[in-house]
């Protein structure tokens, strides 16, 4: 059972593509999106039980490998991707409603949002670097598809900034993986098998290695939207469909960053000077001030929430840069109600921009008068991004900056959390008159609808029932937390 648990987060999604594209689109068709998203969260929670007392789950044959960092990032794929599936039926059913698209282009979509889910689960599930650069890569190939799926300029435009700018991060990564074979090659061992190379790490060339994790880092970094190399990421969220702007910004990114938690134990085992934890403090720092500087003057509600993830990976990079258990294990905390708020929101701001018309945070006011459960939806899924109780990010967010003192970088928990404090004034600001402001005089469009409504509201209460649920969930964080750090 553990080994189909395996291979179906892989299998699954492509086989429901192939048959996606066989019959073209249905107004069905959500459905099969949405069970590609809970296939592969069912297998997560079976892995995450076989993997949480520290074994793992193989397969040899296809250098597959699944411990506990490996089965916890797919229930975060299959989390946001379930979410991701469901919210798809009110984006779909509004498209045609609307007259917009073609049902080639929808059967295009019902095609590569699986495609899309099976490229991440191949990233986690792979023991081998190289096929775990592959499949990000392949997610750069099908997402590119999907941020263009309207057609317009802006779509076009930021599909064209998303492949240039992912496709240089991408090469960057590869070189460097290249290295890390090279270096594996100077002592004799011709593998990528992250699990054979950790054991190693301190017998590698540590100038070949040095410059392996400059380029890994700002490679993957790329992907994950760390600053500076964020620039597709604002553009891409704002101009792709809500669907996939929840995978893109809740799971994708987080991919790329489990790429370069893979690589911690490679480049810091064995008492190697790596640069890995010092850039990532620097970026992570970097990621918040442009975050927040950018946040402040911010008028467009998916490019607000874009930003805000820019904020939330350099978070991630600080927690990932203390490098102490304790600092991973809320990384990853952080990773999933990260994951599931924003979400939640990048679906409540696609009904935002079908009901009325535009997502500009000033054409937009008084939502929770005029549209009572939308209004509602958007105000509680920004108290929850902004950490505040009940929200699992309240935990994480004071974990990273507590791990960032316990580890002797007070000075970079102190600049944080003035940052931070920019953030939380920023998107108070702007959700304050999104929700609370006078209702402007606009056109009115279609009321939302209870259903449209309920793939948010799962998202944002996910991260109370990661609250609820943390006494049977942190045993899984801390000993994939014990995979980074004490290198498999």
């Amino acid at each position: 059972m553990n080994q189909i648990a395996v291979l179906a987060p892989v299998l699954a999604p492509l086989l429901i593509a192939l048959f996606a594209g066989g019959i073209g689109w249905r107004s069905w068709s959500w459905q099969m999106l949405t069970a590609a998203g809970l296939i592969q969260f069912a297998a997560g929670v079976l892995l995450a039980v076989a993997t949480t007392d520290g074994s793992a789950v193989t397969l040899g044959s296809l250098d597959f490998r699944v411990d506990a960092l490996s089965a916890f990032v797919m229930l975060v794929i299959g989390a946001v991707g379930t979410l991701a599936g469901w919210g798809s039926r009110s984006y779909l059913a509004d498209e045609v409603a609307g007259g917009a698209g073609s049902p080639r282009r929808r059967r295009q979509y019902v095609t590569l949002v699986p495609m899309f889910l099976a490229t991440m689960a191949l990233a986690v599930v792979a023991d081998n670097l190289g096929v775990m650069w592959a499949a990000i890569e392949g997610t750069t190939i099908v997402t590119a598809f999907l941020v263009g799926h309207t057609r317009t300029r802006g779509a076009l435009e930021a599909t064209w900034k998303y492949v240039v700018l992912g496709s240089t991060g991408i090469a960057l990564a590869f070189l460097g993986t290249v290295l890390v074979h090279f270096a594996a090659v100077q002592r004799g061992v011709s593998t990528l098998s992250w699990m054979a190379l950790s054991p190693i790490a301190g017998q590698l060339d540590p100038g070949v290695m040095r410059l392996a994790a400059a380029l890994i880092v700002i490679g993957f970094g790329t992907k994950a939207g760390l600053a500076p190399m964020h620039a597709w990421l604002p553009d891409a969220h704002s101009q792709a469909p809500a669907p996939v702007s929840a995978l893109m910004s809740g799971v994708l990114t987080s991919v790329a960053f489990y790429a370069i938690l893979r690589y911690l134990p490679i480049f810091t085992g064995g008492g190697n000077a790596s640069p890995t934890r010092p850039m990532l403090a620097v970026l992570g720092l970097t990621s918040l001030f442009v975050a927040a500087s950018l946040l402040i003057a911010q008028r467009d509600l998916k490019r607000l929430l874009g930003y805000s993830t820019v904020e939330n990976m350099g978070l991630m990079a600080l927690g990932a840069a203390a490098g102490s258990k304790f600092a991973i294990t809320v990384v990853l905390l952080h990773m999933l109600g990260h994951g599931m708020t924003k979400a939640g929101l990048f679906l409540a701001a696609g009904r935002v921009a079908h009901l009325e018309g535009t997502t500009t945070l000033g054409s937009i006011s008084g939502l929770l008068v005029r549209r009572p459960q939308l209004g509602a939806g958007l105000a509680t899924g920004m108290v929850f991004l902004l950490g505040l109780p009940p929200s699992a990010l309240l935990l994480s967010e004071v974990g990273i900056v507590a791990g960032l003192v316990m580890t002797g970088l007070t000075w970079v928990a102190i600049a944080a959390v003035v940052l931070l404090f920019v953030v939380f004034v920023a998107i108070v600001r702007a959700s304050a008159s999104l929700v609370l402001g006078p209702a402007l005089d606009a056109v009115q469009g279609p009321t939302a609808s209870t259903t449209g409504l309920l793939p948010t509201w799962t998202g944002i209460a996910g991260t109370v029932g990661l609250v609820v649920g943390l006494p049977w969930l942190l045993p899984l964080l801390t000993r994939a937390a014990e995979v980074v750090i004490t290198h498999g």
